[in-house]
């Protein structure tokens, strides 16, 4: 019988925590929970460490989780920002660290070809490690947006996606149309050169990105989502069924 495979998941972190007010990792219940119900065993990734130690932790487990959280910082894709905008970006409480590490994650999840599920600023910053930018505030920058901040029904379904016929999302759930929730303000803006859309909001928000074909080679597994189908994977079954490909494939990279 094979083992259970071993997911690595990064959390957010929080100015203060439970213990002794200190800064201290965070990470919703959902997460976990979806992994292990999927029939993997989430791990989460350590805080504050040198990138040989996230090698480390990429290379034991046999796929990556990438959350959501905070702004990312977009300095690291636009050269300058109004004041109008500078402001609807919320301020991190590790001044960045997070960041740093999750892009030497993502560089050691393609070094070593470990299947990958990134889920809302996992998704964002997928496309920035590969080149792509993001659209800093929804509500500013997108005519005729949609309220995609809503935080008031995180757990439910607010709006759909249409799902490209051919991709990963469309084959996973068997739908051409998704009902996502919805608790971003920012979201993919110009695509990075090796992903491809795999699910868009009817206001021309990104919602979903995947390898384009002639990428696909570099990793067994990739989906990201703008959407959390962690918080709705106890009741549809098309969001549990991201969970169930992506430790699948997991379990998978942990037999070669």
């Amino acid at each position: 019988m094979s083992k259970s495979p071993l997911i690595l998941i990064s959390p957010s972190i929080q100015a203060a925590g439970v213990e002794f007010s200190d800064r201290s990792v965070s990470l919703s219940e959902p997460y976990s929970r979806a992994v292990a119900v999927a029939g993997g065993i989430p791990l989460i990734a350590p805080s504050g460490v040198t990138r040989a130690v996230i090698a480390e932790s990429v290379r034991r487990c046999d796929g990556v989780l990438l959350t959501g959280g905070d702004d990312v910082e977009p300095a690291l894709y636009q050269d300058r920002l109004s004041a109008r905008l500078r402001r609807t970006v919320a301020p991190t409480p590790d001044g960045g660290e997070r960041t740093l590490r999750e892009l030497w994650l993502f560089d050691e999840i393609f070094r070593q070809r470990k299947p990958t599920l990134a889920i809302c600023r996992g998704c964002q910053l997928l496309n920035v490690a590969l080149g792509g930018t993001l659209i800093v505030d929804i509500a500013q920058q997108v005519r005729g947006a949609i309220r995609h901040g809503r935080m008031d029904r995180r757990s439910s379904p607010v709006h759909e996606v249409r799902l490209t016929p051919d991709s990963w999302l469309a084959r996973l759930t068997g739908k051409s149309r998704l009902a996502v929730n919805s608790t971003h303000h920012q979201a993919v803006g110009r695509l990075a050169d090796p992903l491809r859309v795999s699910a868009v909001c009817a206001d021309g928000v990104v919602e979903g990105v995947e390898l384009k074909p002639e990428f696909a080679r570099w990793l067994p597994f990739l989906v990201a989502v703008q959407f959390h189908p962690e918080r709705l994977a106890d009741r549809y079954a098309e969001h549990a069924a991201l969970f169930r490909a992506f430790v699948r494939a997991s379990a998978l990279r942990n037999r070669n």
